[in-house]
C-alpha cells in the first residue's frame, strides 16, 4: 500500500537547533528559503558571487559561497541535477542532504557519507511559493535514501512541512521511483502527446480549418486546460458530466480507435533507457561536450518563426490579445 504523509506525521521540533544551508537560489531555491524562513528555520543561502547572491540578499538572507554548507545540519541542493556532481559537497557524517529530485541519488552521482533524504515538489518552483502564501500547499514526493543518523526521516518530513509540502498530502516514493516517474513523463509521455498534437494539426489543416482555429482549440480558449483541471478537482469520470450529450458519446465511443497501435513497446524502451541508467550517462556526456544537441535542439523547436508566430497569435487572440 502507498503510504501518503501529511502535516500530522511531521514534526517542525525535529529541526530545533538545526543549521540549514540551502545551496541555489533559482525558482525552487528562492521559494523554499522563503517557505523555510516564514516557517521559523534560520536559513543560510550558498551561491556562488553572482546576480543570485544579490537576489538571496535582497530578500534579507546571510549568504556565503556553496563549500559554506559543508558547516550545517540539512543542505538542500536545489541546483540542476546536472550541475549537482561538480558541486564536489562535503557535508558532515551526521548532516542531512536534501534534493528537489531523485535523479542524482537513483543514479549514483550524488554519494556523500551522510543521510540524504528527497523532497520533491510537484509544483513549478515559483508556484511552492505561491501556494504556500496562499495557503495551499502543494503535493510532494518525500524519501529517505539514506539514514545513518536515525534522524533522516523526521528531518526529511519537517523539511516537506515547512516548504508546505504535507498540506496536500505527500506521497511516499524512493528516489529511483520518482526519478523514472518523473523523466517518464518528460521524455515518454509528452513526446507521444505532442506526436499527437502534431498529428491532429495535419489533419485539421487538411479539412481546411485555420491554423489559427485548431490553435486556439487545443490551446489559447483554455478549454482544455479547464478540463484537466476539473479531472483534477472532480476526478476523470465525474467531469464528464459536464460535456454535452454529443461530446460525451463521441469522446466514449470512439474511446477504443487508437487500440492497434503499439505505444507500449516504445514507451518500454524509452522508459529502460531511464531506469537502467543510460539516459542519465547520455547526459552527463552531454554536459561535459558543452550542451552542443541540447542547443540544436532548442534551435529548432524555439525557432524565431515559430516564436515570432506564437506571440503574434497571443496578440490577437485569448488573454493576452490587444484591440485591433
Amino acid at each position: 500500500m502507498t503510504t501518503i504523509l501529511y502535516e500530522t506525521d511531521a514534526d517542525l521540533d525535529a529541526l530545533a537547533g538545526q543549521r540549514v544551508a540551502l545551496i541555489g537560489y533559482g525558482n525552487q531555491g528562492r521559494s523554499w528559503a522563503l517557505n523555510l524562513r516564514d516557517s521559523g528555520l534560520n536559513v543560510m543561502v550558498c551561491v556562488r558571487a553572482d546576480p543570485t547572491r544579490d537576489a538571496a540578499e535582497a530578500d534579507g538572507f546571510t549568504t556565503n559561497d556553496v563549500a559554506a554548507a559543508a558547516d550545517a545540519d540539512v543542505v538542500c541542493v536545489l541546483v540542476p541535477d546536472d550541475v549537482i556532481p561538480t558541486l564536489q559537497l562535503r557535508p558532515r557524517s551526521e548532516a542531512l542532504v536534501i534534493v528537489a529530485s531523485g535523479y542524482t541519488l537513483a543514479f549514483g552521482q550524488l554519494d556523500p557519507s551522510c543521510d540524504l533524504g528527497m523532497v520533491a515538489p510537484r509544483m513549478l518552483g515559483p508556484e511552492v511559493r505561491r501556494c504556500y502564501l496562499e495557503g495551499v500547499g502543494f503535493i510532494t514526493a518525500v524519501g529517505v535514501h539514506r539514514d545513518l543518523t536515525g534522524t533522516a526521516r523526521p528531518r526529511t518530513l519537517a523539511v516537506a512541512r515547512a516548504i508546505g509540502g504535507l498540506r496536500q498530502g505527500a506521497i511516499e516514493l524512493t528516489p529511483k521511483q520518482e526519478a523514472v516517474l518523473d523523466l517518464a513523463v518528460e521524455q515518454a509521455l509528452s513526446p507521444a502527446l505532442r506526436q499527437v498534437n502534431e498529428s491532429f494539426v495535419q489533419v485539421m489543416l487538411e479539412q481546411g480549418i485555420p491554423l489559427e482555429a485548431v490553435v486556439t482549440e487545443l490551446v489559447l480558449s483554455g478549454e482544455v486546460e479547464r478540463t484537466y483541471r476539473l479531472v483534477r478537482l472532480e476526478g476523470g469520470a465525474a467531469q464528464m458530466a459536464h460535456h454535452s450529450p454529443t461530446s460525451q458519446y463521441g469522446q466514449m465511443s470512439r474511446a477504443g480507435s487508437y487500440g492497434h497501435l503499439d505505444l507500449v513497446t516504445t514507451m518500454r524502451k524509452l522508459v529502460d533507457d531511464i531506469a537502467s541508467g543510460r539516459f542519465a550517462a547520455e547526459w552527463d556526456a552531454e554536459r561535459d561536450a558543452g550542451y552542443p544537441r541540447l542547443e540544436e535542439l532548442r534551435a529548432k523547436a524555439m525557432a524565431p518563426e515559430i516564436l515570432a508566430f506564437e506571440s503574434d497569435l497571443r496578440s490577437r487572440l485569448g488573454e493576452g490579445a490587444t484591440q485591433h
